[in-house]
């Protein structure tokens, strides 16, 4: 017991708990808060989520805050209530998910607030001779120019103009031409960004009329589901319910699987809202994330576009989320703490009583049978905007003609066609790099990773194998280290296709858009603009041009390699490959001439495609439904995996055979047990994986198992061995 407050704080460290502390002195914390304290042999930058007048912890044994870094609370009650509930339903410590809702330099424990340091003009700089100063000091002349032009402009728009200009500031200083100052940043102005003339837009086709009206006639939480073919227009009435937030005074998030799909949203929210939407991905500097979203938090931001971390941004007045190709997988974290996106964006909808906007011309199962029951509401679109029609779409059979360099005759062929007609191709392959792997033409050894059970991708332009799941790389080998003979690259990736094309091509402008030709900051950009603006006659790329572009040029699509998908054993191995094809052939024909989409395949006669062009998206949604339903798949059951990596196969197992122990002693009915076993890949990054799997028709009895089994197993002396974690609606069982 004590007199002082009791903070409840959320520390980084791998613990499902908060940790008691006292109160500093003289300084009163609330909840939101964030407070350095002692924890271990080091400092901590913490969270206070709770105040409490007493603790389990004897008195004598609380240690004290050394510091309380905010004066007022960073969180309000709503994003604090965020953090605890993504701790709760996705088993994962509080402390790491705090960590995880903050941007980097307040992680560090930097200020909300900080002051910026400025230039500014004085009288005498205004009346300055400038070309008398350009003829004795160009540098200070230079400097001069600059805050002319700005009139004030600050030091780290100065870093990035002028190298090396410090030096000319102290002799300006002297002579009385520039003064400095300091400013807080607490006021981002981030509604003075790019104000410009809304631009008109198209006038509404009936279905999209439709869809308006029926998700305006709803009030308060509630999910709306924009089922829209490609080129239907979805973007257009995500516009016009924004447009009716931002004029009532409200924010709007709107959440994109990719970096890669926000130059060309981004310019059109521009042009048709008139304002910039501030941005919140991986891309930015620490500086301009902590910049966002504090302008977020304060409410200046009105629009908000973003990646999936977006969806932990402060909202000071929320009035729509959107989130776009919601069926994309990117919309899962895959790595620490897995949570979906697009999962939260519904939550969090519900607990700030706003409306949510899913979109998708191919949405997920889990989505489409939300709407089944009636809790999602679906809307159609289900016919192009303007004078476009759905393009025509064909098999190639590789049975009957050869694929020299990855492509058949009938490929090339219609290729010459499109281009001698003044359209634009696109060739999809979802294999980046030269090759997939290298091979000995003697004895048949083939390069494999090191540290992982899988082959080694052949790079040709930079003559290295890249291993895609580690990062290892080395050298290419020109001769087998076995026999002798020469080695060969086996397969195609895009970098090969790229040289192909180039071949038959010449004369044409070939682009190849992947994550490795975009790598540089600024690259994906003016890659997209070229494809767009028609400079670019022909395109190779990866499920990074698969959605949301538009290529108005764009006659031509043609798969590579869609086999692939045909005998996953994923149980979603079908829904992917059905939103993957439709994604790709909807780039297509999406103005006034109608497109063309190729699909190369070994195995023609495989149902899948008779499903696919009969039917459409919807029959293979409808079809794999109603296999996941016999066979209790999600979404007609729920699923969990407790996954274990350790340098030692055997550790990683017995670490999840005392997890299957504690789950069969537990007394919890109505959960599935499967496991463990090793995964598909069992070794990756020089460890060896393991996984138990949990499935439940009973969401609360498989949580229920999961809080047990959680504690349980963070004082378990196996777990320091392992590297461990919990995943909660998993999409990928591997």
């Amino acid at each position: 017991m004590t007199s002082k407050s009791i903070l409840r704080v959320a520390i980084n460290a791998p613990l499902s708990r908060l940790f008691d502390y006292l109160a500093v002195a003289g300084r009163e914390a609330l909840p939101g808060c964030r407070v350095r304290v002692p924890f271990g042999r080091r400092m901590h930058t913490g969270l206070v989520m709770e105040i409490a007048s007493e603790s389990d912890v004897p008195g004598d044994k609380l240690k004290e805050a050394k510091e309380l870094l905010d004066g007022v609370p960073i969180f309000e009650e709503q994003d604090l209530w965020l953090i605890r509930f993504v701790s709760d339903y996705y088993h994962h410590p509080i402390g790491e998910v705090a960590a995880a809702a903050m941007p980097a330099l307040l992680r560090q424990g930097k200020p909300l607030n900080s002051n910026t340091r400025f230039l500014s003009l004085t009288p005498a700089g205004a009346e300055a001779d400038i070309d008398a100063i350009r003829k004795r000091a160009p540098k200070q002349a230079e400097l001069l120019g600059l805050v002319m032009d700005a009139d004030t402009i600050s030091f780290a728009e100065l870093d990035q103009s002028l190298p090396a200009w410090r030096r000319a500031k102290k002799a300006l200083i002297a002579k009385s031409l520039v003064e400095e100052f300091e400013s807080s940043q607490e006021a981002d102005a981030m509604d003075d960004l790019a104000n410009t003339e809304q631009e008109a837009g198209p006038t509404l086709n009936p279905d999209q009329r439709l869809a308006l009206d029926a998700i305006n006639s709803r009030q308060g939480f509630n999910v709306n589901v924009i089922d829209g073919v490609t080129g239907s227009g979805k973007t257009e009435v995500y516009l016009r319910l924004i447009n009716a937030e931002l004029a009532a005074g409200r924010q709007v998030l709107v959440l994109v699987p990719e970096i890669g799909l926000t130059p060309q949203l981004v310019s059109r929210f521009q042009r048709r809202l008139g304002l910039e939407p501030v941005l919140l991905h991986s891309g930015l500097t620490d500086t301009a994330r902590l910049q966002a979203w504090r302008a977020a938090r304060n409410g200046s931001a009105r629009l908000i576009v973003g990646t999936r971390s977006a969806i932990f941004v402060p909202l000071k007045n929320a009035g729509l989320i959107v989130v776009d190709e919601e069926h994309d997988s990117s919309l899962k974290q895959q790595e620490g703490l897995r949570y979906s996106a697009r999962d939260l964006a519904i939550a969090r909808g519900k607990k700030l009583q706003v409306p949510v906007v899913l979109g998708s011309a191919t949405p997920s199962l889990d989505t489409l049978q939300r709407c089944r029951d009636g809790a999602y509401h679906l809307v159609n679109l289900p016919v192009r905007a303007g004078k476009a029609v759905p393009p025509l779409m064909r098999l190639v059979d590789l049975t009957r003609y050869d694929a020299y360099d990855g492509l058949s005759e009938p490929v090339i062929a219609a290729i010459e066609k499109h281009m001698a007609s003044g359209g634009q191709v696109l060739v999809f392959l979802n294999r980046r790099g030269f090759a997939p792997t290298l091979i000995c033409s003697g004895c048949g050894k083939i390069a494999e990773c090191m540290r992982c059970d899988s082959r080694m991708t052949v790079h040709a332009g930079s003559s290295m194998l890249k291993c895609h799941h580690c990062g290892a790389q080395r050298a290419i080998e020109s001769e087998c280290s076995d026999c002798g003979a020469t080695c060969r690259p086996l397969g195609h990736g895009t970098e090969r296709l790229e040289d192909s094309l180039r071949s038959r091509f010449p004369q044409e402008e070939i682009a190849r858009i992947d994550s490795d030709s975009t790598r540089l900051k600024g690259t994906m950009s003016r890659a997209l603009a070229m494809a767009t603006a028609g400079d670019t006659r022909i395109m190779v790329g990866t499920q990074m041009l698969s959605k949301g572009h538009h290529f108005p040029n764009l006659s031509l699509v043609v798969v590579i390699n869609a086999d692939q998908g045909l005998f996953s054993t994923d149980f979603r191995g079908s829904e992917r490959l059905a939103q993957s094809l439709v994604q790709v052939a909807g780039r297509s024909g999406r103005e006034e001439r109608q497109g063309e989409v190729i699909i190369q395949t070994a195995f023609p006669a495989h149902p899948f495609w008779n499903e696919l062009f009969k039917r459409g998206y919807r029959g293979v949604a409808e079809s794999a439904l109603a296999e996941r339903e016999n066979a209790s798949w999600p979404p007609f059951s729920r699923l969990a995996l407790i996954r274990a990596a350790a340098t030692s196969r055997r550790d990683a197992h017995n670490f999840l055979e005392t997890a299957r122990r504690m789950a069969d002693s537990s007394g919890i009915e109505g959960v599935r047990v499967l496991g463990p076993v090793s995964a598909p890949m069992e070794r990756k990054a020089g460890r060896y994986r393991a996984q138990l799997l949990f499935q439940s028709r009973q969401r609360a009895n498989l949580h229920r198992l999961l809080g047990s089994l959680r504690s349980g197993l963070e004082g378990n002396p196996e777990a320091r061995r392992v590297r461990w974690s919990i995943d909660v609606d998993p999409i990928e069982l591997f």
